[in-house]
């Protein structure tokens, strides 16, 4: 046999192996008759958890996996495990999320995008999710270096999740991002349903009060009207979403008590867009009008430049910043920028890498009576680790009452967030 008989035999061979394993996957695929695929800037992982916890409390068998803080792998009985990744994240891994719900015997797969790229979105959705409902959060300025330049680019990549002949739901409120989204459901053949202000007044107080951290009420909205579409009872789902366990990076606010001084830690890390951490420090300086110091904290991570830079010009303009810690790696991606919008050098302490205990014990140095930090950026390392530390120093303080409402009238409006804290008892 020729040396050009045996490649057309083997390319014949591993095309057919090629085709074998797609087939066997799409056969795997559909023994889940309920697969929601949830995009968006923020909130993918908040709003996965909560509609697979919603879907479980009403008696359907849920699997659940998240990207966010740390990849996860939730099971219908509510257990989670992380997801074992042996070198970088790759969408390759959803294949082994499959397998793992059908071996579950999962009546519904809830599967957060893990990609950035617009194509990957596209591929990860029409090759390997093949959705019957498809989610978008929202559609902000995030991740410009993959997705941009511009928001309106960003609402294209996202609508590469667009399931076909399937319903694509989103709270986003935007009519040009609406625009794309309704354009992307129509060339698929998909129904498109976008959340409504009444849905999200109906996130009462109370409701919101039952969450043991911040959450928004978007979110909620989005996934009872997710899980009241698939025959979830309302009160039914939001008792189970109040029960369930919350993303790691899920936003919390604690306090921690230094020798003559009061800290208040808002884990904001997850709202790593200007729009959303600007509504965020907004609301914190309201809420806590009795500081003397407030501290923005930005986490940078090296491989998000072009986010450390929208960050810094954003916050540049903040009211009541008396200083800026930056922390991570990249911090001059931050700092710059930061100093270039006319932020005095004494105003910023860098920090890098340094581990949380000594970045408190730096800030602690500072003289003051009360203090609100702000973490926001990335939940990576120093991010993750300060969060830990401050939920550790916590042990006296509970989140009696907290719930974040995101009544936007315009473009420029913002996110308002409200919370209380008391001793336990």
């Amino acid at each position: 046999m020729s040396a050009l008989s045996i490649l057309v035999a083997l390319a014949a061979a591993t095309c057919g192996g090629f085709l074998i394993e797609a087939f066997l996957y799409r056969r795997r695929l559909h023994q889940i008759p309920i697969r929601i695929h949830v995009n968006g800037t923020r909130g993918k992982s908040s709003v996965t958890r909560l509609i697979c916890a919603g879907l479980q409390a009403g008696g359907i068998r849920t699997c659940a996996k998240t990207t966010g803080t740390l990849a996860r792998m939730i099971f219908s009985d509510g257990s989670e495990y992380p997801i074992f990744r042996p070198c970088r994240a790759n969408v390759i891994e959803q294949k082994r999320v499959v397998r793992a719900a059908v071996n579950d015997s999962a009546q519904a797969l809830v599967i957060e995008c893990m990609a950035l790229q617009p194509l990957l979105q596209s591929v990860c959705e029409l090759k390997l999710v093949r959705s019957t409902i498809g989610v978008i959060t929202n559609s902000r300025a995030d991740h410009l270096d993959v997705m941009g330049p511009t928001r309106l680019d960003v609402a294209h990549a996202l609508a590469g999740t667009t399931p076909v002949a399937g319903k694509l739901y989103t709270a986003e409120h935007r009519a040009d991002c609406l625009d794309v989204m309704r354009a992307a459901a129509g060339d698929r053949g998909s129904e498109f349903e976008i959340l409504s202000p009444f849905e999200v007044h109906r996130i009462t107080p109370e409701v919101l009060a039952g969450f043991s951290y911040l959450e928004h009420a978007e979110n909620i909205a989005l996934a009872l009207r997710v899980c009241e579409t698939l025959g979830v009872d309302r009160d039914v789902a939001i008792e189970g979403m109040q029960a369930a366990t919350p993303d790691p990076g899920a936003m919390r606010v604690f306090r921690y008590t230094e020798p003559g001084d009061d800290w208040y830690f808002v884990n904001a890390f997850a709202a790593n867009d200007p729009e959303s951490t600007h509504g965020i420090w907004d609301t914190a300086f309201d809420r806590f009008p009795r500081i003397s110091r407030r501290i923005a904290l930005m986490n940078c991570r090296a491989d998000r430049p072009d986010r450390s830079k929208t960050m810094a010009e954003s916050c540049a303009c903040w009211r009541g910043v008396d200083h800026f810690v930056v922390t991570g790696s990249g911090t001059d991606a931050f700092i710059g920028p930061l100093l270039a919008s006319g932020v005095s050098r004494e105003r910023v302490a860098c920090l890098g890498t340094d581990p949380a205990e000594l970045v408190v014990r730096e800030i602690a140095q500072w003289p003051s009576q009360r203090t609100v930090i702000l973490g926001m950026g990335n939940i990576a390392k120093t991010g993750l680790e300060l969060a830990s530390f401050f939920e550790r120093a916590d042990a006296s303080m509970t989140v009696e009452e907290s719930h974040l409402t995101s009544q936007q009238t315009d473009v420029s409006s913002r996110t308002n967030t409200h919370f209380s804290l008391t001793k336990a008892a």
